[in-house]
């Protein structure tokens, strides 16, 4: 499975941890990424997605429908 949020499309990022003396080492910072299963009422169904914590306190705020609509996304792109 890789890193990616479903919906956002959030992924690592590279970058460098640069030290006092100016040493540069490469680095990446992942996402948080969750494995959650979401209950839709309108399709009266859980789903299983990988939603990065962002995503996910939308989601609980609008609903997954909703949220996919404003995306310009369906549920059959993510699941």
């Amino acid at each position: 499975m890789a890193r990616k949020c479903a919906i956002t499309g959030k992924k690592p990022m590279a970058g460098n941890n640069v030290s006092h003396a100016h040493n540069k080492t490469r680095r990446t910072q992942r996402p948080n990424i969750r494995n959650k299963r979401i209950y839709v009422p309108e399709l009266g169904r859980y789903v299983r997605l990988s939603l990065s914590t962002r995503a996910l306190r939308t989601v609980s705020k609008l609903g997954l429908l909703a949220f996919l609509r404003k995306q310009n996304l369906q549920l059959k792109d993510v699941v």
